[in-house]
C-alpha cells in the first residue's frame, strides 16, 4: 500500500517537494525608459551667432521704441479684432494673423499638479515648463467648458533691479499668480524639465494633436505607493498660436483640429 501524502497546496506540489524561492517564476521586467532624442529648440540654434544676435537686439530696441509711441486710429477699424476670442484677429481656419505656431502639452498624474509644456516643435526640448497649482483631473474637467481662460501674472521689478535693457525675458520669469476663468487658483512656478518630463515629451514626440493616458509601465517607473495614489498620467496636446504683444505680454491660443467647435483654451502671460 502506498503511503499517505498530504493534499497538494500552492507551495507543496503533488511530488511533495516544497518550492524554493529560487524556483519561483521571475517577476515581469519593467519597460525601460525610452532614450531621450529631443533636439534643442530652433530659436536657441539661431542665437549662437554673435553678430546676428546683436543686430537682432538692435531691431528689437527700435521696435520697442515705436511701440511706446501713441497710436491714433478710429475704433471701428479694430471692431473685428475686439470681437475675436481673446482680442486677437483670427482667420477662417482659426489661425491668428501674425502669430507663430507652437506645440503645447498639458500633462500630469490625475491627483497631482498639472504641468504646461511649450515646445517650438514636437521633437524639441520645451522652452517653457510651468507647474500650476491645480490637480490635473480638475483641470481636465475645466476643459469641458466652452471657453477656458488661463491668466498668469507676475510683477515688474522695481527700477534699478534689472528693469529696462537686460530685463528677464517674459517666459523666463520664475513665479506667477494663476487665474482660471477669472478665479485665482494660487501660483504657477517655472522649473527645469526633470527626467520624467523629458520622458513624457519623448513618448509624445510623434503626436501633434491628441489626448489620452500614459500607463505607468510605459513611463518606465516603479508603481510605488505615491504613483498609485496619484492615478494615471493624463495628457492633452494641441497646436497653439503664440502672439507676442510686447515685452511684458504674450498670449497662446489653442487651435482646434479641422476647425471644429471644440473647447477654446487661451493662455495669457502678463507682467504688470
Amino acid at each position: 500500500m502506498s503511503p499517505l501524502r498530504p493534499p497538494p497546496t500552492p507551495r507543496t506540489p503533488l511530488g511533495g517537494a516544497a518550492t524554493t524561492p529560487d524556483q519561483l517564476p521571475p517577476p515581469s521586467p519593467h519597460t525601460p525608459r525610452p532614450a531621450i532624442t529631443l533636439t534643442a529648440p530652433p530659436s536657441k540654434k539661431k542665437r549662437r551667432g554673435g553678430a546676428a544676435a546683436r543686430s537682432l537686439r538692435a531691431i528689437r530696441a527700435v521696435r520697442a521704441l515705436f511701440r511706446s509711441l501713441p497710436i491714433l486710429a478710429p475704433a471701428c477699424r479694430f471692431h473685428g479684432a475686439i470681437r475675436a476670442p481673446g482680442g486677437a484677429s483670427r482667420a477662417h481656419d482659426g489661425h491668428v494673423s501674425g502669430a507663430s505656431r507652437t506645440t503645447g502639452t498639458l500633462f500630469g498624474y490625475r491627483k497631482a499638479r498639472v504641468t504646461l509644456a511649450v515646445q517650438e516643435t514636437p521633437g524639441s526640448v520645451p522652452i517653457l515648463l510651468l507647474e500650476l497649482a491645480m490637480q490635473t483631473g480638475r483641470f481636465m474637467q475645466e476643459m469641458g467648458a466652452e471657453h477656458l481662460r488661463v491668466a498668469l501674472e507676475c510683477e515688474k521689478k522695481p527700477p534699478g533691479a534689472g528693469a529696462g535693457i537686460g530685463r528677464t525675458r517674459l517666459l523666463d520669469e520664475p513665479l506667477w499668480t494663476a487665474y482660471v476663468n477669472g478665479r485665482k487658483i494660487g501660483y504657477a512656478m517655472r522649473r527645469e524639465p526633470t527626467e520624467g518630463d523629458l520622458t513624457v515629451m519623448q513618448l509624445l514626440r510623434t503626436v501633434s494633436v491628441g489626448a489620452g493616458v500614459l500607463p505607468t509601465d510605459v513611463m518606465g517607473v516603479d508603481a510605488g505607493a505615491e504613483v498609485q495614489d496619484a492615478g494615471d498620467l493624463a495628457y492633452m496636446r494641441a497646436r497653439f498660436d503664440r502672439v507676442v504683444g510686447s515685452r511684458d505680454s504674450e498670449s497662446f491660443y489653442m487651435l482646434n483640429p479641422d476647425g471644429n467647435n471644440g473647447p477654446e483654451l487661451s493662455i495669457f502671460f502678463i507682467r504688470i
